[in-house]
């Protein structure tokens, strides 16, 4: 069993920023990727800032340059920083974690949301 706890979402003026924190504890072997995902009500979940093991990035092109994913592997724990928020960037954000579970078993966990609100 594998478990993700998320922190740091909140509201904040055009402009600001926020820090994501999720920490991933349980029956961990390994995590290969950890990400952020964000869905709006009645959209898709969509990509944010993905991160794997060996430090290989991706982001979404509209947080590019604003946001940045970072990981401690020793702590299966990811962070996400967000800068220069937009009201476009309001959502509830996800994080996901994928990996092998001390079975060997595959997991694919996500955590319980964050709401994000990006107002004036």
């Amino acid at each position: 069993q594998v478990q993700l706890v998320e922190s740091g979402g909140g509201l904040v003026q055009p402009g600001g920023s926020l820090r994501l924190s999720c920490a991933a504890s349980g029956s961990i072997f390994m995590i290969n990727a950890m990400g952020w995902y964000r869905q709006a009500p009645e959209k898709q979940r969509e990509l944010v800032a993905r991160i794997t093991a060996g430090h290989s990035i991706d982001y979404a092109d509209s947080v590019k340059g604003r946001f940045t994913i970072s990981r401690e592997n020793a702590k299966n724990t990811v962070h996400l920083q967000m800068n220069s928020l937009k009201p476009e960037d309001t959502d509830v954000y996800y994080c996901n974690a994928l990996g092998y579970t001390n079975l060997r078993k595959v997991f694919d966990q996500w955590g319980q949301g964050t709401q994000v609100t990006v107002s004036s």
